[in-house]
């Protein structure tokens, strides 16, 4: 074990860890949004006993707690550094696609916006045969979730372990960007996840006392003293055990060890490990399509052909405009301003320090389906071009749009039988015409608030893709080579009843006993906008239908 391994347990010394098999009622793999739920919700019951494995290191990072800092949260010490395979339908591009490895996972490093998607996202999950996951199912486990700062009943939570509040400094550019998109006739909406989503307004985000608000401090470090939950960082699972179908435990690694450890579960293993690590685990596990399975090397335990298959992700188009003036974050993070904020931010916790950059937001319709939008925008004060690792001189603004509801689906697969191998992931981004058809029509949208008088005497230019691309043809040859993934993968164990279902209503792996999976790789369609609510409502109702026993 590493010195950065963490291990939150008071019942078991850090030296019973060099044992080479544990036993445990349940084992959670992966501490991440949903994962974190479980682990507070199962280890409530004094009389069962939690292991919780993650991959990643402690969230112990100031960057991870401050919320400006998540920008700087980059690499493989607090994400896996994935890339997608080649995607041929976007100039054959392999992408950059970062997924969170640390305590609280992708909460722990995204940005930190609150957003549940839409109530019809959730209609059209009951009405594909996952009875009880419509929005009158799911409402009560994102209001059990939440403690928000302004809104109460009946379409929020004010008592739960996840802080949503209002964010404190706003730039005056985003106020610009919220007046101008009135302009263009689009109406204010104070709540994107009340009564309605259509509108623009500001982001909710998840802080509590201008702290960001992980799964990991909102559910684990509240009851980290608990004799019946084990936490351990570092810890890399390479395989479920199986024996006569049934799922009975874990083998792992930890902090890169060549010394393989084993946990046994008397009761149910879960995989909380998300879209692409969820899939990578059942796989290398041998729980798959069979002859995908053989042709690498990997021996079929059970023959699930939905196993990483369904792989769905919002694709980012974004709209960059240089501005004569300097009203920006672009540069605030040089040494002299940073000093500054960084004071103003101990001292009185206001300034730039408390921003998530992704300050306002607004979901539109290109269809006229307004009540059920079909575009994504998110605002931010700054230049952010290729997931901000392209360097801009100067002072600029970002407006990204996201297709909400793509119809193409991709893949996660295994290149060999070695779990520490890469996984390879495809998202098969732009596959369907119309994905590519609705892309074009969110970006004109951006260009049309763009265009308004509240931005007449701040923008100098259109810096990307300029003004000089105005056909629908130029714009898809802008969309092939400068989209990116908006963070949002889900679905490749996706919840049905059909034949490329993984898990049942009850998140049960289908033909398997002792192994369910909790995430947002169940989710059978992607949801309209972010994904990290809707994992955490996941991982609250998970844990409910585990302690009924049946469906809630």
């Amino acid at each position: 074990m590493t010195t950065h391994s963490l291990v939150f347990a008071t019942h078991m010394a850090l030296s019973k860890l060099r044992f080479s098999q544990m036993d445990f009622d349940y084992i959670i793999v992966g501490g991440g949004s949903a994962g974190c739920v479980l682990a507070n919700r199962l280890s409530a019951d004094p009389t069962v006993t939690v292991l919780l494995l993650e991959a990643g290191g402690p969230d112990t990072s100031r960057l991870i707690h401050y919320p400006a800092g998540y920008s700087k949260l980059v690499g493989p010490k607090v994400s896996w550094e994935f890339r997608t395979t080649p995607q041929k339908h976007v100039n054959n591009r392999e992408m950059h696609y970062p997924q969170g490895m640390t305590l609280g996972g992708g909460s722990s490093i995204n940005a930190m916006v609150y957003i549940r998607g839409n109530k019809n996202d959730y209609d059209q999950w009951e009405s594909l045969g996952n009875a009880g996951w419509g929005y009158a199912g799911c409402l009560p486990y994102f209001r059990k979730a939440e403690s928000n700062q302004r809104f109460t009943a009946p379409y929020h939570g004010d008592d739960g372990p996840l802080a949503v509040s209002d964010q404190v400094s706003p730039l005056p550019l985003t106020d610009l960007f919220v007046k101008a998109a009135q302009q263009a006739g689009h109406p204010f909406n104070p709540d994107f996840n009340g009564a309605q989503q259509h509108g623009i307004g500001y982001y909710q985000v998840t802080q509590r006392n201008r702290r960001r608000g992980s799964s990991a401090v909102s559910y684990l470090r509240p009851v980290q003293s608990r004799p019946n939950l084990s936490v351990v960082t570092l810890a890399r699972v390479l395989r479920l055990l199986i024996s006569g179908g049934r799922v009975t435990g874990v083998e792992y690694t930890i902090g890169g060890s060549s010394d393989l450890k084993t946990a046994r579960a008397t009761r149910e293993v879960i995989s909380s490990s998300g879209a692409i690590g969820s899939p990578r685990l059942l796989l290398h596990s041998g729980i798959g399509p069979a002859d995908e399975l053989k042709a690498v090397g990997i021996e079929p335990m059970h023959d699930l052909p939905g196993v990483g298959k369904n792989l769905q992700d919002h694709l980012d188009v974004y709209a960059v405009a240089t501005l004569k003036k300097p009203m920006s974050y672009d540069g605030q993070d040089k040494l002299i301003p940073s000093i500054k904020h960084g004071l103003q931010y101990l001292l009185y916790r206001t300034g730039p320090v408390t921003s998530n950059v992704c300050e306002g937001g607004a979901f539109l319709a290109t269809d006229g389906n307004d009540d059920w939008p079909d575009n994504q925008m998110h605002f931010l004060p700054a230049y952010v071009v290729d997931h901000g690792r392209k360097k801009i001189a100067g002072h600029g603004m970002t407006l990204n749009t996201a297709y909400l509801r793509p119809e193409a689906r991709g893949s996660v697969t295994v290149m060999s039988d070695n779990p520490i191998d890469r996984p390879l992931v495809d998202p098969n981004f732009l596959g369907v015409d119309e994905d590519l058809r609705r892309s074009i029509a969110c970006f004109k949208q951006s260009r049309e608030i763009l265009a308004q008088p509240a931005f007449a005497d701040l923008i100098e230019a259109e810096y990307m893709p300029g003004k000089g691309i105005r056909s629908d043809a130029e714009i898809a040859d802008y969309v092939r080579e400068w989209s990116k993934t908006d963070y949002h993968p889900v679905g490749t164990c996706k919840m049905g009843d059909d034949d490329m279902a993984v898990v049942d209503t009850q998140l049960r792996v289908r033909g398997l006993e002792g192994l369910r999976v909790i995430d947002s790789s169940i989710m059978p369609t992607l949801v309209s906008g972010n994904t990290n609510a809707p994992s955490i409502m996941i991982g609250e109702k998970g844990a409910a239908i585990m302690l009924a026993g049946a469906v809630v």
